[in-house]
């Protein structure tokens, strides 16, 4: 969900009962569902202590709760515009997917992946290198404890660079591709 004092997008109105924000509750956004996003995060904290396909399985979990997650913002999205012209359709739900899998894609499985890997590789390299106790346990302890203290950061990151950047770019395009329908 979006956090507050963010602009509301289209996306908003895509929700369905009362959930965060006091809008409609979001299977995918207000429900555990939303941990799965999160399994890469812990497949990367675990790297050093496991196999790497146990990594890439929780990868795939991730990838395809993004695909589920705009999946059903297409759906929702379709079912808002019957009363349009297949253009304006097509726009519609091409720019909901578009923007659900950005930033679902950055926020939920790319930037914090990255950010974890990096954390559990050079604190594993730095103990490594003092000879330290435990030192493939450390790092994914460090991992797992940073899940928490980064997901916010980088939601209000990618919330700020979809609104400065593709949100912005979807607008005129639709129009420019709307504008075209007879």
């Amino acid at each position: 969900t979006r956090p507050a004092g963010c602009p509301m997008s289209f996306m908003a109105s895509l929700s369905t009962s009362e959930g965060a924000n006091g809008g409609e509750v979001d299977f995918y956004r207000d429900t555990p569902v939303r941990y799965c996003g999160y399994a890469n995060e812990v497949g990367e904290a675990f790297r050093p202590l496991t196999n790497v396909t146990f990594v890439r399985a929780t990868y795939a979990v991730s990838w395809t709760y993004v695909l589920a997650d705009t999946w059903d913002k297409v759906q929702k999205m379709d079912k808002k515009l019957l009363d349009v012209g297949p253009r304006a359709r097509f726009a519609g739900k091409a720019e909901a997917g578009a923007d659900t899998v950005l930033w679902q894609g950055l926020a939920s499985v790319i930037i914090p992946g990255f950010t974890i890997h990096q954390i559990v590789h050079y604190s594993g390299k730095v103990l490594r290198s003092v000879k330290a106790p435990a030192a493939n346990l450390i790092p994914s302890a460090l991992g797992l404890g940073a899940i928490p203290f980064i997901v916010h950061p980088i939601d209000e990151g990618v919330h700020w660079l979809a609104d400065q950047t593709w949100r912005k770019w979807a607008v005129p395009m639709k129009k420019w591709y709307i504008g075209k329908e007879k």
